[in-house]
């Protein structure tokens, strides 16, 4: 993707998929996140259930950092972000037990909330593990 732009996430039709469920917008061509890279991506969130936005590291310019598998963020992010290469664009379906379940640490995010979110891999740095302050993910 050579010029970035906040994404519009569309719910799609129907039933909350019950499984995690991904679906490449833009297939990048640069390195691939696996276990153990360090990511940093731009995200869209929105509920499954109304289609309102929740979280976005778009409105202060603030991607957010992880290293895939480290446990840093929700598991759906963890698993759904697996085999994207940097330049692409994801949709990521998260069920409840993969997302936040009865936990929502917002208002904004209904307990056993379907997420949909839109993934931008910016990103990836083989084998480093972020440390100190500052680690914050999705909503």
């Amino acid at each position: 993707m050579s010029e970035l732009t906040k994404p519009t996430v569309d719910v799609p039709e129907g039933d909350a998929p019950a499984e995690l469920t991904t679906r490449d917008l833009v297939v990048g061509d640069g390195p691939e996140a696996r276990p153990g890279t360090v990511i940093r991506v731009h995200y869209v969130g929105v509920t499954f259930a109304s289609g309102k936005e929740f979280d976005s590291s778009w409105e202060q310019d603030r991607p957010f950092k992880f290293a895939v598998g480290g446990g840093r963020a929700i598991k759906g992010w963890d698993r759904g972000v697996r085999g994207m290469k940097v330049g692409g664009r994801r949709e990521i379906i998260v069920p409840p037990r993969l997302g936040y379940g009865k936990q929502s640490p917002s208002t904004l995010i209904p307990a056993n909330s379907t997420l949909v979110f839109v993934v931008d891999l910016l990103s990836v740095v083989d084998g480093t593990t972020p440390r100190g302050p500052g680690l914050t993910g999705p909503a």
